[in-house]
């Protein structure tokens, strides 16, 4: 028994040898280093997750699983046949997906490096949702006026990767002149939904979800089940014009709210897309404080 305890206690011992044998080799720059690589990697994930690039990844797994066991059980003819297409793989993915990756390098450069995370603060991005919702409420209130079915959805913290890929993407500042033209009833995505992302006209001619709830009002059309759907699904925000009515509407997780103008619109979208941000910017400041309070009462 005591050499058993012996044996354990040195193998333990060892292995705390080596890992900080390890450790005291990493100086501030390989941190760095490391760091910079993980970050590389997170934000290529985020750019490849909502595009094609996605099912090329799942490809790629799947050569890598089977190049791994031709290698183990020997197979030399696949063996072979895999490393060279894996010797041309990278030039095939920058020849096929060229179009992604060069919209991907525009969207930095314009956004002064804000899709890598830096470049706007809280209050910048607060007063560009602003201006997306001050675009809204004027395109719903023309709408309303004109009578031009409109449907409209603000992405918040669930991605809406699917919906967007029904559509065509447009990318462009939010403006009342282009919300109306794309809703225009002779506009080849009029019939669609346009997605507003991080205050943007994302997409255009989006197909939603229809609601499976039989117990609503035959008043409410196919625009008002989508939206009602939309919001089931997800915690999106979704503002309805009524072509036959005029009537604004907004659905928020499965529940329509019908009955605004530009006024009233405008109060409700600044309170569930401004107001959560500011909550969550409060709740971030809260527990860095108490983390700080902990340290000190710690130390």
């Amino acid at each position: 028994m005591g050499m058993l305890l012996t044996s354990i206690g040195d193998f333990f011992s060892t292995l705390w040898n080596q890992i900080v044998g390890v450790f005291s080799t990493i100086n501030v720059v390989d941190v760095l280093d490391i760091i910079a690589v993980a970050f590389i990697i997170y934000k290529g994930i985020q750019l490849v997750r909502e595009t094609r690039a996605q099912l090329l990844l799942k490809g790629i797994v799947i050569l890598l699983v089977i190049f791994l066991l031709a290698q183990w059980l020997d197979m030399v003819s696949l063996t072979w046949l895999l490393t060279k297409l894996f010797d041309y793989a990278i030039i095939a993915v920058v020849i096929i997906f060229q179009p992604e990756i060069r919209r991907a390098l525009e969207r930095m450069g314009r956004s002064n490096l804000s899709a890598f995370g830096f470049g706007q603060t809280p209050d910048e991005r607060r007063l560009q949702m602003r201006g997306c919702i001050d675009a809204v409420c004027k395109a719903s209130q023309t709408m309303q006026d004109q009578k031009v079915g409109a449907l409209m959805v603000f992405e918040r913290s669930t991605p809406l990767g699917e919906i967007i890929n029904t559509g065509t993407v447009v990318d462009a500042a939010p403006a009342q002149p282009l919300i109306c033209n794309v809703f225009y009833p002779k506009s080849p995505l009029h019939d669609g939904a346009m997605i507003l992302r991080a205050a943007r006209v994302h997409a255009a001619g989006c197909i939603l979800p229809l609601t499976p709830n039989t117990e609503l009002s035959r008043e409410l059309g196919t625009r008002h089940r989508a939206a009602i759907g939309m919001s089931e699904n997800s915690d999106a925000v979704v503002v309805v014009v009524s072509e036959e009515t005029g009537n604004i509407s907004i659905a928020v997780n499965g529940v329509i709210t019908r009955g605004f103008n530009g006024v009233t619109l405008r109060a409700q979208l600044e309170t569930y897309l401004l107001d959560d941000e500011d909550e969550t910017d409060r709740r971030k400041l809260l527990d860095r404080f108490k983390k700080r309070g902990g340290n000190k009462h710690g130390a």
